[in-house]
């Protein structure tokens, strides 16, 4: 008799329940402390900033282990950016700003490690790549801000494969894996996909809004001041009189 199939656990499935686990162990001793969501983000921040040092220190001699290193410590920076939300649920401390701020942070973790790649390829007088890393910083701005400006606009622009996650978890192989000389394809790959994400998500809202009724011309800043009219004011029976003025004085005949 065949085995039922749906009580068989995979290798796969049994990892992903230990990897929940943990995870929420990490999240249950947070709560436990009272910390803000707001200052894991920005510890993620600083973590990764770590990491964007380690690149730039990174030279012809040491720059496999420096990257490796690196490669490590995103992933512990990644741990605050999967916890930080868990957190704030659970110790309901979940708030519109606490969501603003963690995507102001977002970018800025992104931005400083494409910034140490810049500094290491700079280092090295590889300007082509150092062009290119500042390419893929671009590009990865513009991916969330194409999507900000649009659900602006239409509500929901989820069109694209470059997000945030994809954008790490290659930088974190190109990093670990760095012996085989692996970031540079990854910068190659983040840079075209990244520019099909943009263009994707242009021509997503251009279709969404080309049947909308255009914007209203934008009033000015300084509006004209309106003299009110004077309106005549009808006296009543109890109100006094004016005194009629004198007549002029007339020569006698």
């Amino acid at each position: 008799m065949a085995p039922d199939s749906q009580h068989r656990t995979t290798w796969t499935s049994a990892f992903g329940r230990a990897c929940g686990v943990l995870l929420q162990s990490i999240v249950n001793g947070l709560s436990l402390t009272r910390i803000s969501p707001n200052a894991l983000t920005f510890i993620g921040l600083l973590i990764n900033t770590g990491a964007a040092v380690l690149f730039g220190l990174g030279n012809q001699h040491n720059y496999v282990r420096m990257f490796f290193y690196a490669g490590l410590v995103i992933i512990g920076a990644g741990i605050f950016d999967m916890v930080d939300g868990r957190v704030a649920r659970q110790t309901q401390q979940v708030t519109v700003f606490g969501a603003f701020f963690d995507s102001v942070i977002d970018r800025y973790s992104d931005v400083v490690l494409f910034f140490g790649l810049l500094v290491f390829y700079a280092r090295g007088n590889r300007l082509f790549y150092v062009f290119l890393a500042a390419f893929v910083m671009v590009t990865s701005l513009l991916v969330s801000y194409t999507r900000a400006r649009a659900e602006a606009l239409i509500g929901t622009c989820k069109v694209g494969f470059m997000e945030r996650p994809e954008r790490v978890v290659l930088i974190i192989l190109g990093a670990l894996f760095e012996r085989w000389d692996v970031m540079a394809p990854v910068l190659w790959v983040l840079a075209l996909i990244s520019t099909i994400t943009v263009v994707h998500r242009i021509r997503y809202t251009w279709q969404q809004t080309r049947h909308l009724a255009p914007a209203r011309e934008l009033k000015p800043l300084v509006q004209p001041a309106v003299q009110p009219a004077v309106q005549p004011v009808a006296l009543r029976e109890s109100d006094p009189r004016p005194d009629p003025l004198p007549a002029p004085n007339r020569p006698h005949a």
